[in-house]
């Protein structure tokens, strides 16, 4: 397989190396522009840590504010009307 560092290749490409493609992602921290018919698709890049790893989040939790019981009653509300709005999902199985 060609050089990923920076690359471009197409998906069919990928695919066929792809265990090759995500090892030189990992490993080598090179990254990758996916294409199909020409047109970019996917970048494929190392994964980074999280953006809030849930150890601080366990953390923080207990001092962040809680709601009053009407403040409660209204995001309930606001939850609900935002929830009718919503359209009736599309059996994908009908």
């Amino acid at each position: 397989m060609m050089d990923m560092a920076d690359r471009t290749l197409s998906v069919t490409d990928a695919v066929r190396g792809f265990s090759d493609l995500v090892n030189r992602i990992f490993y080598s921290g090179e990254s990758a522009t996916l294409l199909r018919n020409g047109v970019p698709v996917a970048r494929l890049v190392p994964a980074g840590p999280p953006v809030c790893p849930a150890s601080w989040l366990a953390q923080v939790w207990h001092t962040l504010p809680t709601l009053t019981p009407a403040d409660a009653r209204r995001l309930a509300g606001e939850i609900a009307s935002a929830r009718a709005q919503l359209p009736t999902p599309r059996d994908p199985w009908a």
